[in-house]
């Protein structure tokens, strides 16, 4: 159903108030131009510099004596032709209580005199008293094909300008920009869109990135996510062949156009395990892998005192990661956001937001939840069809252990060979991958200055003074790999 059917069915049920949040001022303003024409409506705008102004007829002058909403809301009042009028930017004014009791009393006339009021603003929270009496309308996002259409007619106009050229692009590089405009207004696309083909009359990989990364900036406002710039690929993760194999499995489902027969797209993971075996890197490698956006969720910065602004937050962040879509959602040690507390607090609260998205959304993100405490998590959470399945991140066998060194010391400028792996392996025995990385960075800075650099004394003396986590904390350790053992699948 198109936007234009769809405000014209609001308008038609005699709707008293209807609420657009959207930046696209001249697309709302359109839309309801259209429906006015169809109803045979008067249309008028309000904004605080131009007051009531008519639109349906030309040659009306703005009315500034009505440049107070309060004023603007009144003369309405008085009017007994039915009418659309679109309010710009009101929201700050409906803390005032006599704008509230104006637009409780245009919502409240008979059928016969009813007016449509449009509130358009980026984001509006609509009063209590009046929010039985209004609708949300959101604007449809433009579909694949318009987006193919708005680069085609950039890539145009760019020809325009540049007679006897024409934009170049490789095709999976076109599809890949296509796709991650997904999400975006028609204007914020085509500006983006734009940026990208105007430097240089090409499309590229680049392109796409910086474009990713540009679309992010513009939805975030709120900072609720974060944009990791820095992925991973599959090949930096030593060990969890059963992981790599479960995502190489599903990669071209989740990121394909359509889904086999009886097979529903992959959804998401809950990776548990020791603190630094590596889950943190192994959520960076499925976006690496599948090559899409990496977001991350910090839920310290959800939380609000006031009641209610938690779970709005977490709402906008699941909204932008939905626009954001293909992505990975990277939700780090979140048995810490939704810790058990008092009935009705904020984090019984986030918990109800999150498994209701995580059952209905219909957009490609790919959840992975990253937990050292698998106690802390309720059952809710942990229950078959929450998460496509629950992998267990142990501590590195020796063969693992061996290829962690030999990744950390090619990333630091070091020859693997000159080491004895094997060895370096049997003297980590019960220690985590970012523990080997650290023992690692330490041995250099004992062999700062040294002639000859880093050898293998170096990495013996580390490993011999280090007491990994496993020894410090056997006991705990120990109960989360017994639980684990019979209860998730090993990574």
């Amino acid at each position: 159903m198109s936007d234009l059917h769809e405000l014209d069915t609001l308008v038609a049920s005699r709707t008293p108030i209807i609420v657009v949040e959207s930046r696209e001022e001249p697309r709302v303003v359109d839309l309801f131009r259209r429906v006015a024409v169809r109803r045979g409506l008067m249309l008028f705008r309000w904004t605080a510099s131009e007051g009531l102004r008519r639109l349906d007829e030309e040659g009306h002058p703005p009315q500034r004596i009505h440049s107070k909403p309060a004023d603007a809301l009144a003369h309405i009042l008085t009017l007994t032709r039915p009418g659309l009028f679109l309010f710009l930017d009101l929201h700050p004014f409906l803390d005032n209580p006599l704008v509230v009791r104006l637009l409780r009393e245009i919502g409240q006339r008979g059928p016969d005199q009813s007016h449509t009021l449009v509130l358009v603003s980026p984001r509006l929270d609509v009063p209590s008293e009046i929010s039985h009496q209004a609708a949300r309308y959101e604007l449809a996002m433009p579909s694949p094909e318009e987006l193919k259409e708005l680069v085609v007619e950039e890539a145009r106009g760019w020809r325009t300008l540049n007679p006897g050229s024409k934009v170049t692009a490789r095709s999976e590089d076109l599809q890949a920009l296509i796709r991650h405009l997904a999400g975006l207004t028609l204007a914020d696309a085509r500006r983006l869109v734009r940026s990208a083909i105007y430097d240089d009359g090409a499309i590229t990989e680049a392109d796409v990135e910086r474009l990713t990364r540009d679309k992010f900036s513009l939805l975030d406002q709120g900072g609720l996510l974060s944009f990791e710039l820095e992925t991973a690929g599959m090949e930096d993760v030593a060990g969890l062949g059963s992981l790599k194999d479960w995502l190489a499995r599903r990669k071209n489902i989740f990121l394909g156009d359509m889904s086999p027969l009886g097979l529903d797209p992959p959804k998401g993971i809950l990776l548990l395990g020791v603190q630094g075996g590596g889950k943190s890197l192994a959520a960076k490698a499925v976006a690496g892998a599948w090559g899409i956006p990496l977001l991350r969720l910090d839920f310290g910065t959800l939380y609000n005192k006031y009641y209610g602004e938690t779970e709005r937050n977490l709402r906008e962040a699941l909204r932008t990661a939905a626009s954001m879509a293909p992505a990975v959602l990277w939700m780090d040690e979140i048995e810490k956001g939704i810790v058990a507390d008092q009935d009705g607090g904020p984090s019984k609260r986030i918990l109800g937001t999150l498994l209701t998205w995580m059952a209905e959304r219909k957009e490609k993100v790919f959840l992975v939840a990253t937990a050292n405490d698998i106690e802390a998590l309720p059952p809710e959470l942990l229950r078959k069809g929450r998460f496509d399945e629950i992998f267990f991140v142990d501590l590195p066998d020796p063969e693992v252990r061996a290829r962690i060194f030999a990744i950390h010391l090619k990333k630091r400028g070091q020859e693997p060979e000159r080491f004895g792996l094997e060895r370096l392996a049997e003297l980590s025995e019960r220690f985590s991958g970012a523990e080997i990385e650290q023992a690692l960075v330490s041995a250099l800075y004992a062999a700062q200055g040294v002639e000859g650099g880093l050898t293998m004394g170096h990495l013996e003396d580390e490993l011999h003074k280090t007491r990994p986590l496993s020894v410090l904390m056997a006991e705990k350790i120990g109960h989360l790999r017994a639980w684990a053992a019979e209860r998730t699948v090993p990574a």
